[in-house]
């Protein structure tokens, strides 16, 4: 297959996650509410565990190199030291792991089950996002993991909708694309 082919789908993640993080947010406490946790699972769940968290760690590498693709249009290595840090570092593990199940309940050829994928990703976000970015915001506002905890509730309704949403555009495009499992797409 053509490599330039084969990296069009690994672009298009890196720029939809871009495209998230660029949207406006809602201020919802120290970390903005965005789209990006929504687009990385996504990434994870459609380019699988390995493409995915590849497609994170280039959107992570142009916005630490000064790209302005953050949320807010934010950019360079400060962005480390923020409150969002540790939701941004975890964003790797989130594709990964996302991706990983959802690859994993759902074999190539099989039919895709919007629950199941649903389940999948929000077992990435209770297993890696969250936790990561409590610890973030725990360093970053030098507070108490149990304040971080409280700060950390309010986006749970949001990452459950996200997930939601994920579910149903991941088992599209598998049925759409089911070669995509097998990586003939």
């Amino acid at each position: 297959m053509n490599r330039v082919v084969r990296l069009l789908p690994l672009l298009l993640g890196v720029g939809l996650i871009v495209l998230c993080a660029r949207l406006p947010a809602l201020p919802l406490g120290p970390v903005p509410v965005t789209l990006q946790s929504f687009a990385v699972i996504l990434a994870g769940a459609v380019l699988g565990p390995w493409r995915g968290a590849v497609a994170v760690l280039l959107y992570l590498g142009l916005g630490l190199a000064g790209a302005p693709v953050f949320s807010g249009g934010a950019a360079g290595v400060a962005v480390l030291n923020g409150a969002s840090a540790g939701y941004l570092l975890a964003f790797p593990l989130l594709a990964l792991l996302g991706g990983g199940l959802v690859w994993r309940v759902m074999p190539a050829g099989s039919t895709p089950r919007p629950l199941w994928l649903f389940a999948c990703g929000l077992a990435g976000s209770v297993l890696v996002l969250h936790p990561l970015g409590i610890a973030g915001l725990v360093r970053a506002l030098e507070i108490t993991p149990l304040q971080a905890l409280s700060i950390d509730l309010r986006y749970w309704p949001g990452d459950v909708l996200k997930n939601a949403l994920m579910a149903v555009l991941a088992s599209a495009v598998h049925r759409r694309w089911p070669g995509l499992r097998r990586g003939q797409c």
